[in-house]
């Protein structure tokens, strides 16, 4: 027997049921890209909402694909959500209203458009659309489609800002979007990318009209949501006594940060567990810095050692210590988040890190490292050096990571990273000695030339890298 709202009442305990009457509930909110993320984490909050305000019901709008209206209109939009943890929880999502396939009934999109208060999206940086610089990319095929026929959009870009010109001409006040996807000022961005699409419409009013009127909050989402599998649809079924086509699964710590943009509805984000900020960039540092930084140093520190999760490199008390040290002392003092519980949240980092039933693979988050020292530990250091403060364990990660990619060139192993080959041939030249680091810091699309030339950070990535090798216990005492 599958699960759905004539079902729901069947669900066995202990698995929680929305507390709120489903049949009372309207759509409020119309979301682009109803993924697994999505539906682990501004589903659950919205459902939170639902017990207080009927009015915040999803419509769930796929830009492309039906498979996940195929699997939940059965269902009638009704899921599982599982928490992954030492002592799992399993839970009935009932925000989800319907879900909708945009290329397949345009006008039945727009029609939720016309009524929503929120349009949120999880459409991953790509669908965005931008340059390298961060603005609209008016050549992208998405975007030119959207320009020539603009009443059957493609993008995200496009769907909003022809939303919004709708709701300009029958006079309807604009809804709020807020951007869900891990990407910088993401409500800024969005913001000017969709005036510019307004003006590149030649709908300069318009475009006034969004600038003035149209509220972009930025926000910051965060928790590990591994892919549904079958292993998930059994634990779900056991503990449900009903069939879900599509569970989801996280682990249990969850964030959503939205700027302080929600007018009245901001105690209700508040009151579901969203935290409002005046400013959401100083949490996005934190997370790139201490999360994000500790994960990259526990990747390339502990495949060295021979771990292959995050769980498993924090069994290991030399490297749950070290990680530990450098959160605290080396990356905690770089913060100014005055909103945020510094302590705390490294509290629940080194919590999260442990959990055993997250299998987080290092090799996974290994990938791509030229790309993300600069923003998880380069800059954190740099800012060190300036204030006269040591660098020595920020340094280990820097280190590792050469360390890994000699490894994996030396192995025949592949180099998962944009600048693979690049990486490979200066992996081929090493040979041990410390003019392996120099080569290494030569690479100016990895490292800043004023960090890489600075004698203090090339002597303590010169002692990491030579100590790793031979001798890490010693480096990981630091």
């Amino acid at each position: 027997m599958r699960l759905s709202d004539q079902t729901l009442a069947q669900v066995r305990a202990p698995a929680r049921r929305p507390a709120y009457d489903r049949a009372a509930t309207r759509v409020g909110v119309v979301h682009f890209g109803p993924g697994a993320f999505h539906r682990a984490h501004q589903a659950w909050y919205f459902d939170r909402m639902l017990a207080t305000d009927p009015g915040l019901a999803i419509c769930a709008v796929s830009l492309r694909t039906p498979d996940l209206r195929d699997a939940l209109e059965p269902q009638d939009g009704l899921y599982a959500l599982a928490e992954k943890e030492a002592d799992p929880t399993v839970q009935v999502i009932g925000a989800i209203k319907e879900v909708l396939v945009a290329s397949e009934d345009p006008e039945a999109v727009f029609e939720r458009l016309a009524q929503a208060r929120y349009v949120t999206s999880t459409v991953t940086e790509k669908g965005y659309c931008l340059t390298t610089g961060g603005d609209l990319d008016l050549d992208h095929p998405d975007i030119r489609h959207d320009l020539d026929t603009p009443e059957r959009p493609v993008s995200l870009i496009g769907w909003i800002t022809e939303a919004l010109r709708r709701r300009k001409i029958s006079g309807v006040p604009s809804f709020t979007t807020i951007s869900c996807d891990n990407l910088s000022d993401n409500g800024l961005k969005l913001r000017r990318a969709v005036v510019r699409f307004a003006e590149a419409c030649g709908e300069r009013d318009l475009a006034a009209w969004i600038e003035a009127e149209a509220a972009f909050p930025c926000s910051m989402v965060d928790s590990i949501t591994p892919a549904t599998d079958d292993a998930l649809r059994v634990q779900v079924e056991a503990a449900l006594g009903l069939a879900d086509a599509w569970p989801v699964q996280r682990e249990r710590f969850v964030q959503w940060v939205v700027e302080d943009r929600l007018g009245a509805d901001a105690a209700l984000f508040a009151a579901a567990g969203a935290t409002i900020a005046r400013a959401v960039a100083p949490f996005e540092r934190a997370k790139l810095r201490l999360l994000n930084g500790a994960h990259s140093t526990l990747a390339y520190v502990g495949l060295g050692v021979g771990h292959e999760t995050v769980s498993a490199a924090m069994a290991d008390p030399r490297l749950a210590g070290f990680v530990e040290r450098m959160m605290r002392q080396d990356v905690a003092p770089s913060l100014d988040a005055p909103e945020l519980d510094v302590a705390g949240y490294i509290d629940d980092i080194l919590t999260r890190f442990r959990n055993p039933a997250i299998v987080h693979k290092l090799s996974q988050i290994a990938w791509d490292g030229s790309q993300k020292l600069r923003f998880r530990l380069l800059e954190t250091a740099a800012e060190a050096l300036a204030a006269g403060r040591p660098v020595d364990r920020l340094a280990v990660g820097v280190a590792a990571w050469m360390r890994f990619v000699v490894r994996q060139s030396r192995a025949g192993a592949p180099i998962t990273d944009p600048l693979a080959e690049t990486l490979a041939s200066v992996a081929a030249a090493c040979d041990g000695s410390e003019a392996d680091v120099a080569r290494f810091l030569a690479l100016e699309s990895v490292f800043p030339a004023a960090l890489a030339n600075d004698a203090r950070f090339r002597t303590t990535v010169v002692r990491a890298y030579a100590g790793l090798n031979t001798n890490p216990d010693t480096v990981l005492a630091l």
